[in-house]
Order: structure tokens, then C-alpha cells, then sequence
């Protein structure tokens, strides 16, 4: 027969600690139903972009030869900004195409021309602004700045990112994005980046969580009319 001491010692193991995990509980089985029951290409924006942008077509490119004062390409991308083509090079210089002029940064108006091929033209610019800095926790962290961040006029305050030093769309946000990346946070209990699961916090409240269901089996086991009865027959035995 189960001690009544360590039967009542269980069941305040399992109390308290379903008290203090709860919350967090409700949060991932909260988070689980919403990643479940939500498409993840809406969460990306693919139903606010033309997909595939707009590419118009060039000729009289320059070759690498044409590029001059850039000794060695290790990488080259070709880009369109205002219905121009630009070179990439390096991931740090931006070059005319055709004329091999650098730039340094693109206009506000060249940063609209560039989002209008990625947006649905059915949504209107509501205003455009230039971002230098952000927090850890703004919607287009982890991506080249400065950049100019182009809203909607739309009730999912949609936003559009392009980067000011090469002038490529960066991403877009809306509503659900956020929602998403909200409960994403919740879900990860990574409170700075989101994506990583080995912190330290995951780690013990999901040791927590084990020792709670664990404990639970065991108040089961104790508290159970069948299991006492069993034992008391082997006990008389």
C-alpha cells in the first residue's frame, strides 16, 4: 500500500506545479491550434504579391571586363530597380548595368518602383519612411539596413521593406504575420530571435512539463479504488 504521506506529497508536486506551468501550457496549446489552422504562404503575404514579379527585359549588359575599381567579383547578382538593371557585387557595391556607374543608395521614388513589382497594384501607398535602426523585437529584424519601409492602405497595416544600399524587396508584413510571429515567440519561449529552441528556458520548463505528467500518472496510480483494492489483496496474500 502506497504511503499516505508520499501520496499527499505527489498530489502537491502535481498542484502546484500544474499552478505555476499552466499559463505556458495555454500558450503553446493556444500557438499549436493557430499555426494549425492557418495557411503559411498568407502568413508570408503571398496573397498580396504578384507572384512572379514583374522582370522586364535588357540588353547591352556590361561584362565583368566593363566593371572598373573592382579588383576581384566573388559574387554578382543582377537587379532591377526602377525598371533598370543593376549589378550586385560583392554584397556591397551596387553598379549600373549598362553604364557601370556606382551607386550608394537608391531614392524613396526608385524604393516604390521596386515594391510596385512585388505588390498587387489594387493596394495604394499610404506613405513611405526611412528606418536607420530598430529594436530586437521589430518586425524586420535580421535584414540589411538602412531600408524604407512602404504602408498600405489596408486594414492588415500592411508594410513593405526595400533596402536602401542595393534596393532589393526585402519582405512584406500584415496583420496575421504579426499575430504569427507573436505566438511563434510563445510557442519557442525565445524571446529575443524566435527561432531557437535550446534555450535555456524551453529546456526547464519542458523538463517541467514532463515531471508534471509524470506526476500525474503517479496520482493516478495512488488515488486508483483498482489498483488499492489489488493491493490490498496482495498484501493479505
Amino acid at each position: 500500500m502506497v504511503n499516505r504521506k508520499v501520496a499527499v506529497k505527489i498530489r502537491k508536486t502535481h498542484r502546484y506545479l500544474g499552478l505555476f506551468l499552466g499559463i505556458q501550457f495555454l500558450l503553446w496549446t493556444i500557438s499549436g491550434l493557430y499555426f494549425s489552422w492557418t495557411n503559411i504562404d498568407e502568413i508570408h503575404g503571398d496573397h498580396f504579391k504578384q507572384l512572379p514579379p514583374s522582370s522586364p527585359s535588357f540588353s547591352n549588359l556590361l561584362g565583368t571586363s566593363g566593371i572598373k575599381d573592382i579588383a576581384t567579383i566573388a559574387s554578382l547578382e543582377l537587379l532591377v530597380i526602377a525598371d533598370r538593371p543593376y549589378y550586385w557585387i560583392n554584397d556591397s557595391v551596387l553598379v549600373d548595368a549598362q553604364t557601370g556607374k556606382k551607386r550608394s543608395e537608391i531614392t524613396s521614388e526608385e524604393a516604390l518602383k521596386v515594391a510596385s513589382r512585388y505588390i498587387k497594384p489594387d493596394l495604394k501607398v499610404n506613405g513611405i519612411k526611412k528606418i536607420d535602426s530598430i529594436g530586437p523585437h521589430h518586425e524586420y529584424r535580421g535584414r540589411p539596413l538602412p531600408a524604407y519601409e512602404i504602408s498600405y492602405n489596408s486594414t492588415e497595416n500592411i508594410k513593405a521593406y526595400v533596402a536602401l544600399e542595393n534596393g532589393a524587396f526585402q519582405t512584406i508584413r500584415h496583420r496575421n504575420w504579426r499575430w504569427f510571429d507573436f505566438l511563434w515567440m510563445t510557442h519557442t519561449m525565445d524571446y529575443q530571435g524566435r527561432d531557437n529552441f535550446n534555450t535555456l528556458v524551453l529546456r526547464v520548463f519542458s523538463l517541467m512539463g514532463l515531471i508534471t505528467v509524470l506526476s500525474g500518472f503517479c496520482l493516478w496510480f495512488v488515488s486508483s479504488p483498482t489498483i488499492r483494492k489489488r493491493l490490498k489483496k496482495q498484501n493479505r496474500t
